[in-house]
């Protein structure tokens, strides 16, 4: 399958993620989530839509749904969960599908996602289980959301045993990524956002990653220009990854730089909301180039760009917490060891040869790691 992305330039900027008969845009820009309308009534076979959201975001942006959908007369049915990584749950999942059972739903109506990546991985995964599969749309509220987890497919709940464990690939039919609705984030939540931001510049694109150091400030205070460019960039960076690769088989591992370490901190904390997904990500990448750098793999100035980029940036780029916190290396090897690719002692992870330069590191020993997080404990 060719890897290719088409863009279409119009007051928005669309990305169209190609894959075959399951294709899908995403539209990106400020006041995308007025489109919602025109591109949802052909999907419906009744003027309903079912909506699961977060108590937080649809106490801020329900009404902007709705006004989107009030020209169509398109009915919204609501659901909201508890905002937080705990509510990607079994129980949570069993109570959503409840929800659509009891309201009746079938294949052929709609269900959207409006909220951040917790909202989207568990809507996702409910829409692919629901009689065997029904359609849903991503609106994504927070910038991690909108050039990450809306994009590509994943869908996921967390288990006691490790983050996103029990999922299925599912593809959205449409992405709404309007970045007039990141004007309510805090400050905290952006950042989280502009983490995976960071990733594709280091994943492959270092002309990108160059642009971000001179324009990050400006992507973080969401001047229109910079917002637009860095979450367009982004999608069709993952959009690219994703036509060529869509089940995880070679390429699209390397979305994962900095989540092998990431999901084994968010894990040892408990999925506490003292440490973002984002923030988790940051110090993963930051530990995947420092690791590189220790090994002799990644040149020490690049890794160093790095950690000065996301410390620059206010992300955090260093294991949180001292002796007697969540974090010790033995805890997070023995989380790594429960990734869902891992065997043998050994785990994939993505490094780098250098900025731009990342690869799959197939075999790495986690002894080798361990020692690693040992050193970088004590230093922090």
């Amino acid at each position: 399958m060719d890897a290719e992305v088409t863009t279409t330039l119009s007051p928005l900027d669309t990305v169209t993620v190609d894959l075959a008969d399951r294709s899908y845009d995403i539209l990106v820009g400020h006041g995308a989530l007025d489109h919602l309308g025109e591109r949802l009534t052909p999907m419906l076979k009744q003027p309903r839509v079912f909506v699961l959201t977060d108590e937080t975001v649809e106490r801020i942006h329900r009404h902007r749904l709705d006004e989107a959908l009030a020209p169509t007369g398109v009915t919204t049915i609501w659901k909201s969960l508890l905002p937080g990584e705990k509510t990607k749950s079994f129980s949570n999942l069993e109570d959503i599908l409840d929800w659509l059972l009891e309201s009746s739903a079938d294949r052929g109506d709609v269900l959207i996602a409006l909220g951040g990546g917790v909202i989207g991985d568990i809507t996702g995964l409910a829409a692919s289980l629901m009689k065997r599969g029904m359609k849903f749309v991503q609106v994504p509220t927070t910038l991690l959301a909108q050039v990450d987890s809306s994009v590509g497919g994943k869908t996921a709940v967390n288990t006691p045993r490790g983050k996103n464990m029990i999922g299925a690939f599912y593809q959205p039919q449409l992405v709404i990524a309007d970045t007039a609705l990141l004007e309510t984030l805090p400050a905290r939540e952006l950042r989280a956002g502009y983490a995976e931001i960071v990733k594709y510049g280091l994943i492959n694109d270092p002309e990108f990653f160059a642009w971000l150091e001179a324009n990050g400030e400006a992507v973080l205070a969401l001047e229109a220009e910079a917002i637009t460019h860095a979450v367009a960039t982004s999608c069709r960076a993952k959009a690219a990854i994703v036509a060529e690769d869509e089940r995880e088989t070679g390429a699209r591992a390397l979305l994962n730089l900095g989540h092998t370490f990431g999901h084994a901190l968010e894990a040892a904390n408990g999925y506490a909301p003292d440490l973002l997904h984002g923030e988790a990500v940051a110090i993963g990448m930051a530990l995947a180039f420092r690791f590189g750098a220790s090994r002799g793999l990644t040149p020490q100035t690049d890794a160093d760009r790095v950690t000065a980029h996301l410390k620059a940036t206010g992300l955090q780029y260093a294991i949180p917490g001292r002796q007697g916190g969540p974090y010790t290396a033995a805890r997070l090897v023995e989380l790594m060891q429960q990734d869902k690719k891992a065997s043998g002692g050994r785990v994939p992870l993505i490094l780098a040869r250098g900025i731009g330069q990342s690869y799959i590191h197939k075999d790495a020993d986690l002894s080798l790691v361990e020692a690693f997080l040992s050193n970088e404990l004590l230093e922090t």
